[in-house]
């Protein structure tokens, strides 16, 4: 099994690229489902979880051709149904087959998804959407089987804003009969770039972006060309970088109107970010970082993404920082891998307190998922000495080539076999 070794202490400088968004390519693709013909995406990141995706609308039926970061899919032949657990198993993003097939073939048998170890994440609003549009739902052996003789618009409240549970309704909506209300929806802006590209497809969609969506169903859709938007969490994890290293990082291919609020706290500890141009921002690291509390939030909010990598900020910051964790239950299992290497915290319930100490030492750590894992890369970068990450597969479902990114910018980082 791969690990990644740091030899920490270097400051980074220069320009990095923003890869494609996976939460925002991983819709988008799966919705090539509801249209024959040839669909062409581009920036899309050459990523595992995209790699499960293309392995799993084969198996549907799909056609797939994919050349750097273009993507070409064809969903003419649809004809399977059911999306096995041997597919379904390593992403959990997998579920989001079910609106499109329930929608095209009227019918979806769909292995309950599996994904990182960060707390539960049920899909009971996503099937509670479905049958307020009119689906059967049954639970058997492990597998949602999903059937319905037409789907019919409704009016849908969400417990909680749910993600996945947005794109799945939204995309089984698109094709039934009548109007359907979205309410208490997801506003990430990985919503608003799936429902672009669904009304390229002919779909007609109000309101993405907002907590209220409204989708008129219409009788079919066609294929497009579309372009993934830039991924806002890798952004957002080389501005801590830059910051952790008191560097000076030009990210391009980014939108930082998509991390107002990880932004505003990240100036707050003394972080200089500068806006270059729409798609572009220059990020340089104070001399001594501040102490800042943090409570992470469905978006617009600080992000739950980004709690991991800003934890290993307030390690080293100057004072005592608080962050509150809002989303997910079990999102501090980084921290007792951060206290090996130093780092002074403590958790009670959702929150942990943070003393900032003034360095970090490299040590042997175990990344236990895929937003751990770059927070211990982080860590590795400040830290005094050599880290070594174990079990860094987490990495490559989210993050494109992220050692020979900070490679380029100046750290000493590599990856090794066994």
């Amino acid at each position: 099994m791969d690990k990644i070794i740091i030899e920490g202490g270097r400051r980074l400088k220069g320009e990095v690229r923003i890869s494609g968004a996976k939460n925002a390519a991983l819709p988008i693709l799966v919705s090539s489902l509801l249209a024959d013909g040839v669909n062409t995406y581009s920036n899309v990141p050459d990523l595992k979880d995209i790699q499960s995706i293309k392995l799993l609308l084969t198996h549907l039926g799909a056609k797939i051709v994919s050349a750097d970061s273009i993507v070409r899919i064809d969903a003419g032949g649809l004809c399977n149904y059911e999306a096995p657990y041997d597919l379904v198993r390593k992403m959990r993003a997998s579920i989001l087959v079910l609106g499109p097939l329930v929608a095209r073939l009227k019918k979806a048998k769909v292995s309950l998804p599996g994904g990182c170890a960060i707390g539960e994440r049920p899909i009971n609003l996503h099937l509670r959407g479905l049958e307020q549009l009119g689906a059967k739902i049954e639970l058997k052996h492990g597998y949602v089987e999903v059937s319905a003789d037409g789907l019919k618009g409704d009016d849908i409240f969400f417990d909680v804003p749910t993600v996945t549970g947005t794109e799945n309704i939204m995309m089984a909506a698109v094709l039934a009969e009548g109007t359907t209300v979205l309410r208490n929806a997801a506003r990430e802006p990985e919503i608003v770039a799936l429902a672009d590209a669904l009304k390229k497809m002919g779909a007609e969609i109000h309101g993405a972006g907002t907590s209220v969506i409204t989708i008129s169903g219409v009788n079919e859709l066609h294929p497009i060309s579309n372009e993934i938007i830039p991924d806002r969490i890798e952004a957002g994890t080389f501005m801590v970088a830059a910051a952790l290293t008191q560097g000076d990082l030009t990210l391009t291919n980014c939108e930082p109107d998509h991390l107002k609020a990880f932004i505003h706290k990240l100036t707050l500890t003394g972080t200089k970010v500068h806006h270059v141009d729409k798609q572009c921002i220059r990020v340089i690291g104070p001399d001594e970082i501040k102490s800042v509390d943090v409570k992470t939030l469905p978006y617009p909010g600080f992000p739950t993404d980004m709690q991991a990598q800003f934890t290993v900020l307030m390690s080293v910051a100057k004072g005592l920082s608080i962050i509150s964790e809002s989303i997910f239950e079990n999102r501090f299992i980084h921290v007792s891998e951060l206290k090996r290497m130093g780092a002074d915290i403590t958790i009670s319930g959702n929150s942990a307190m943070i003393k900032g100490v003034s360095k970090l030492s490299g040590a042997p750590v175990m990344a236990t998922d895929l937003r751990a894992s770059a927070c211990l890369i982080l860590a590795g970068l400040v830290a005094q000495g050599t880290t070594t990450i174990n079990r860094v597969y987490h990495l490559d479902r989210g993050y494109e080539a992220i050692e020979k990114k900070f490679t380029q910018v100046g750290a000493l980082i590599k990856r090794v076999n066994g």
